[in-house]
């Protein structure tokens, strides 16, 4: 299952990440995602500190965890989808510089596409897994649920309210973090064979 090893005291951080559209998945004014979205995948893929990540059901390549489910806070605009993910990491660090400070980051800069609820549910949850745990798209949406009904706990959390995975509140190391990005930009920047 896993692409690269490590943990954190035996255990894996899983992030479930969640959007919605404001319009259908098919409207032309998503195509910028979705055109983005290869690069964005391939670049995680070659993070330091990725572990592994789920595919979708209805799509080629890395296999689904799991039938897809979405939150409560989800509203079907149609299409019965909505971007989201799941992902296994080494650490909060290298999770950090890939989501927020990486290829991912253009992503966010098309926030206009989504819907903006963010006082009514999280943009995502983070969790820790035992070592070899899959977690599954019903797991994922259960942590995301417990973050947006009883804020951060060791249960689910977010970058900026964070624990270890013996429930002790930790903060992320924003240097190391930035360390780690710049070498995923340079890694991006090789022929995959070097890699």
């Amino acid at each position: 299952m896993t692409e690269r090893g490590g943990d954190m005291f035996g255990h894996w951080l899983a992030l479930y990440t969640f959007a919605q559209f404001r319009k259908r998945a098919d409207d032309p004014s998503n195509d910028a995602f979705f055109s983005n979205e290869p690069a964005v995948w391939a670049a995680m893929e070659r993070a330091e500190g990725f572990i592994a990540r789920s595919g979708y059901e209805d799509e080629p390549g890395t296999r689904s965890w799991g039938e897809q489910v979405f939150p409560k806070y989800w509203i079907d605009n149609g299409d019965g989808w909505a971007p989201s993910t799941i992902s296994l990491w080494q650490d909060l660090d290298g999770a950090l510089a890939a989501v927020y400070r990486g290829t991912h980051a253009e992503i966010l800069r098309l926030g206009h596409l989504f819907v903006k609820d963010a006082e009514d549910y999280p943009a995502y949850a983070l969790w820790w897994v035992p070592e070899n745990h899959q977690p599954d798209w019903a797991e994922a949406v259960e942590r995301h649920e417990l973050l947006g009904d009883n804020g951060p706990s060791p249960d689910a959390f977010t970058f900026k309210v964070a624990f270890d995975p013996r429930g002790r509140e930790l903060i992320v190391d924003g240097a190391r973090s930035k360390e780690i990005a710049e070498r995923n930009r340079l890694r991006a920047d090789l022929p995959k064979a070097v890699q």
